[in-house]
């Protein structure tokens, strides 16, 4: 068992305490009703928008996950998602998320389910959409919490079943108490945090390894294909990853992020400033998941999810500067859980119970107690899934936003298609879900319980699978679509009808 560092372990609980401090504190006065418990009363601003959705996209898929695929697969991986996401997901913002926000807000919509369910009047649609994209989102925490007990383990020698457990309650407490604000307010706080650790991390790793320039050499020396985007990642797979952060327009934690918006404009700063974000945090990681590879390293039991605590373990010898990094990590974590479990909450309480029983059943009290007892369950899940983690960070990721890709498009029809249908709705979601399970398992669970890999690695043709996935879900919709009846006029007109 590792020596348990308490030095980086006391700077982290400084952190978490204050920053649930600041949580709860900025939330308890605002606390009253569903509306402000779900969507932050449709309140924020440009600035914490900006920070909330930033920080809700940046896992540890971004930080672990990266600088261990980097060290497996090599500099060839920030142009794999960091470009494509940065250009992509400031264009799903533009012809998505405003369209969704305006909808939203003339319906008074809380959950994306809302929106499908109204918008082709299916209650089929929404009870089919709750099992998938729950289904979708615990893979997407998991990922969280088994990142943050790597890195734990890897710098301060704390079991990753600790990890998790802290994580889960720190993050449930202030959300229980605050809802989406406690998770916007939190994720500004911690997106400041990790962005500027991450920064002093790549800064102190380069000073101690010479220089970027003899950092970047000793790769040129001992791993020089990690350099090079030929033999490592084919042109096919390089161009089909482009349907993979499509995922951000179906993600069910982001929809309720953009209904917190106080007007369109707010969305300004978050399609401008997202991708100079995605790149200051993305090449650090990166260029240490190589540097890593140049100078030897090795992963930890051959887990490259460790790859990133072992560089800042064996690198900074100062355990002050080790617990900064350490909480700027947990940080980047942590904004992304907070938003996943309040959406879950909110999508249950309003889609399931609210839609079952009618609204007026419920007091605004009960609405977020509802919420609240939900979000218990799934942190309970999602903690106890975290005791039997998955090899690779990154390549579950993948997976998981693959599933939310070959989704969009039913949101892209729903708000731009006035032909689109329940019935071809209905088809998108059954056909784009058996088919991720098929391939899932062909290519991440039969490959794995046979030890033979599989993940990111697995490959159709020389393309992403997600590329099969969504040519089914836009075929299915377009024909389906086709050969039903069309819609009636006055539905389609409410939401298409900018006078609404």
């Amino acid at each position: 068992m590792p020596e348990i560092k308490s030095t980086p372990l006391i700077v982290v609980g400084v952190y978490l305490a204050a920053l649930l401090v600041f949580s709860i504190l900025n939330t308890r006065r605002r606390q009253g009703t569903s509306s402000e418990y779900f969507v932050a009363s449709r309140s924020i601003g440009p600035f914490l928008l900006l920070m909330s959705v930033f920080g809700t996209t940046m896992t540890a898929f971004a930080l672990v996950g990266s600088t261990g695929k980097a060290f497996d697969r090599g500099i060839g991986v920030y142009g794999l998602m960091a470009s494509m996401s940065g250009i992509v997901h400031s264009l799903v913002f533009f012809l998505v998320g405003i369209r969704l926000w305006a909808i939203g807000k003339r319906f008074n919509f809380v959950t994306q389910i809302q929106f499908f369910r109204e918008r082709f009047q299916s209650n089929a649609l929404g009870y089919l959409l709750f099992p998938v994209l729950v289904g979708l989102v615990i893979p997407y925490l998991l990922i969280g919490v088994v990142g943050a007990g790597a890195v734990v383990k890897g710098i301060a020698g704390v079991p990753p079943w600790i990890t998790g457990l802290v994580v889960c309650l720190v993050v449930l407490s202030y959300i229980l108490t605050g809802g989406v604000r406690a998770a916007a307010l939190a994720n500004a706080v911690q997106t400041i945090v990790f962005m500027l650790v991450g920064l002093l991390a790549f800064y102190l790793i380069s000073d101690k390894l010479g220089g970027v320039e003899q950092a970047t050499q000793n790769v040129v020396e001992n791993a020089p294909h990690l350099l090079s985007r030929e033999g490592t990642i084919g042109e096919l797979q390089f161009l089909t990853y482009a349907f993979v952060p499509l995922s951000v327009g179906m993600f069910p934690h982001l929809f309720q992020h953009w209904l917190t918006a106080r007007s369109a404009k707010t969305f300004r700063m978050t399609c401008v400033a997202h991708p100079i974000f995605i790149m200051i945090v993305w090449a650090p990681c990166v260029l240490i998941g190589i540097w890593a590879a140049g100078i030897g390293i090795e992963a930890p039991g051959g887990n490259s999810n460790a790859v990133l605590a072992k560089m800042v373990g064996s690198q900074l010898k100062d355990p002050f500067i080790s617990g900064l990094l350490l909480a700027g990590i947990l940080a980047a974590i942590m904004s992304s859980l907070d938003s996943q479990f309040v959406c879950l909450g909110t999508i249950f309480t309003h889609d399931i119970v609210v839609h079952a029983k009618g609204e007026d059943h419920f007091s605004e009290k009960q609405l977020v107690s509802l919420g609240r007892g939900f979000i218990i369950v799934i942190v309970a899940i999602t903690y106890v899934l975290s005791l039997f983690p998955p090899p690779n960070v990154f390549d579950l990721a993948v997976w998981c936003f693959s599933g939310f890709g070959s989704l969009f498009p039913l949101v892209f029809a729903a708000i731009y298609w006035k032909r689109v249908t329940a019935a071809g709705a209905i088809a998108c979601v059954i056909v784009t879900g058996a088919t991720w399970l098929w391939l899932f398992y062909d290519g991440l669970i039969a490959p794995t319980m046979s030890g033979e890999g599989g993940g990111e690695d697995y490959l159709i043709a020389g393309m992403m699978p997600v590329t099969i996935m969504f040519a089914a879900s836009a075929v299915t919709i377009v024909l389906v679509s086709l050969m039903t009846q069309p819609p009636p006029r006055h539905v389609v007109d409410r939401f298409f009808d900018s006078k609404g």
